[in-house]
């Protein structure tokens, strides 16, 4: 097969992959006129015809592009004489089939002049937009205005802010704005990815799922969201073995934000977390489902909050750089001591802003097994905090058992520091 293909001549496969591209958007085409004849023109025969000159007048228009231009503003008059025509007919259609046409005639150029990859991915992607209509316009029904403003928050974000930002170190504790802002956009996507598959979710797979998701947001949230709804429900150990799923996730999530800026850490880190994590969920899902076994099931799902404030992630950052110099203060002055120290009082809020900042550290002011030691105690601190917001804020029973079930988890949580 590869000696057929190198001894075959590259016009040839050049035009073997026009026609197959075209075809594939004119055999959609197709078989949607057959549904619905108001689409109008186009189908297997015209629409590679139209890869095929595109293709050929690239070919003649080298090195310029006049002849391959003037042809496209031929078949764009042909395409608008098309839509009129339709118009004239039923002034509700679209002018998909006209604008697919043109992406035919794009992608026969882009053939020539070998941009292979993105004239498939062109190819591709028009033909399940084409294919995917009634999926895509019954999105307007579920998405409401804002969660799309909340995407665009993200892409401010991610887009907007972070290639603007400088790649510098400053100051003597080493700040770097483009890693600290980078900090911020990793964290927000994860909560992000995690709000649009709790919305997507929403009203199925029940609390444990629920837990699950709420758990890669933010597992403190989560918690006292789900200790609140305990309180009217007399389910105990469904709501205390959600929340130790949750916890549980913690984990997890902590392990893949770690690993996107220090691997070596998440390397050491991993296997004590991900046996933590994945033994929480078990054990959770065990004691939710002895709740099961003898009453009905009632509850409502949390419901998931927007995580994609601009303000929100303004004050992450602030309070990342605050932890980043109070863990360099703590290191320069106190030692190692003073680290776990710090640890444990920022296992009280929010461990993220500390956790990530030990990514940031170079091996030579803070080792690895340090860095790991901290993180270890910073989580069992946080797992205990969640504890008693757990028993503040839910009925006795629940807050019993969840207060229960965090404090060993901190516990098992602590035991790898004898080898660290």
């Amino acid at each position: 097969m590869n000696e057929l293909l190198a001894s075959a001549p590259v016009g040839a496969i050049k035009v073997a992959l026009v026609l197959a591209l075209a075809f594939f958007v004119g055999l959609e085409r197709e078989e949607a006129k057959q549904r619905d004849a108001t689409l109008g023109f186009g189908g297997v025969r015209l629409f590679p015809l139209i890869g095929l000159v595109s293709y050929g007048l690239a070919l003649v228009s080298s090195p310029g592009f006049v002849p391959w231009v003037v042809g496209f503003g031929v078949i764009g008059g042909f395409m608008l004489l098309s839509y009129r025509h339709k118009v004239e007919h039923d002034s509700t259609v679209g002018v998909a089939t006209e604008m697919s046409a043109l992406l035919v005639y794009v992608i026969g150029g882009l053939v020539q002049y070998e941009h292979y990859w993105i004239a498939t991915t062109l190819g591709v992607v028009c033909v399940l937009l084409l294919e995917l209509k009634k999926g895509l316009e019954g999105l307007t029904k579920h998405v409401a205005s804002t969660e799309i403003i909340t995407a665009a928050k993200f892409l401010v974000l991610a887009a907007v802010i972070l290639p603007v930002i400088p790649a510098r170190e400053i100051t003597r504790f080493q700040i770097n704005p483009f890693r600290i802002w980078l900090v911020v956009v990793a964290v927000s996507g994860i909560s992000f990815a995690s709000y649009v598959l709790q919305k997507l979710l929403e009203g199925r797979g029940g609390l444990f799922l629920s837990a699950i998701l709420g758990g890669v947001y933010s597992s403190t949230v989560t918690t006292v969201v789900l200790a609140r709804q305990a309180k009217g429900e007399s389910r105990p150990h469904r709501f205390a073995g959600a929340i130790l799923t949750a916890s549980g996730v913690m984990y997890a999530r902590l392990v893949v934000l770690v690993a996107l800026f220090n691997r070596g850490l998440a390397l050491r880190l991993a296997p004590v977390f991900l046996s933590l994590g994945a033994g929480a969920c078990v054990v959770g899902w065990l004691v939710s489902r002895r709740a099961e076994s003898n009453a009905s099931r009632s509850g409502k799902p949390p419901e998931p909050k927007n995580p994609l404030e601009l303000g929100a992630a303004f004050l992450f950052a602030l309070i990342f750089v605050v932890v980043l110099i109070l863990t360099s203060l703590a290191r320069e002055y106190l030692g190692r001591a003073g680290l776990y120290s710090l640890a444990a009082v920022m296992g009280v809020t929010d461990v993220d802003p500390f956790i990530l900042g030990l990514t940031q550290s170079s091996a030579a002011s803070v080792p690895l097994p340090t860095a790991a030691a901290a993180i270890l105690i910073a989580a069992a601190s946080n797992n205990v905090v969640k504890g008693i917001y757990a028993y503040s804020f839910a009925d006795r029973a629940t807050g019993r058992a969840s207060l229960g079930l965090l404090a060993g988890l901190a516990a098992l949580g602590l035991i790898p520091l004898a080898w660290m």
